[in-house]
């Protein structure tokens, strides 16, 4: 078994691993496609999109990037760290908004600006 790079321990790379197979089944499950369809869509046997979602074949960078594709998600949301405590519309919206055009994305700026100054008022803050 090779030891894992410099900088990294072994229990940091298996959770990072273990964090990017919930990440690719949430993603799924969330888009609403199939086992099925995803092992069409890789041209790989369904079990083996059953045995990636838990962790008995390991994933290429090939496929990684087709089911980022696939899954409307940068490839880097499956790699990086989870960032804790952020509810997942949250996290929708920032995904959604990347992919506007500028101007748009400032307009919703000024939109969610002038909803949390609402939220404030209603409050009496």
């Amino acid at each position: 078994m090779t030891e894992p790079a410099a900088g990294f321990s072994r229990a940091s790379t298996d959770d990072n691993k273990t964090k990017m197979i919930a990440r690719l089944k949430e993603a799924r499950e969330y888009v609403g496609v199939s086992q099925d369809k995803v092992a069409v869509y890789l041209d790989i046997p369904r079990s083996a999109v059953s045995e990636i979602e838990s962790d008995k074949r390991n994933i290429s960078a090939v496929e990684l990037q087709k089911l980022a594709k696939l899954y409307q998600r940068p490839v880097s949301w499956f790699t990086d760290d989870i960032v804790e405590g952020v509810p997942e519309d949250v996290e929708f919206l920032a995904r959604t908004a990347s992919e506007l055009s500028d101007n748009d994305r400032s307009e919703l700026q000024k939109f969610a600006e002038f909803l949390k100054s609402k939220s404030q008022a209603a409050d009496g803050v």
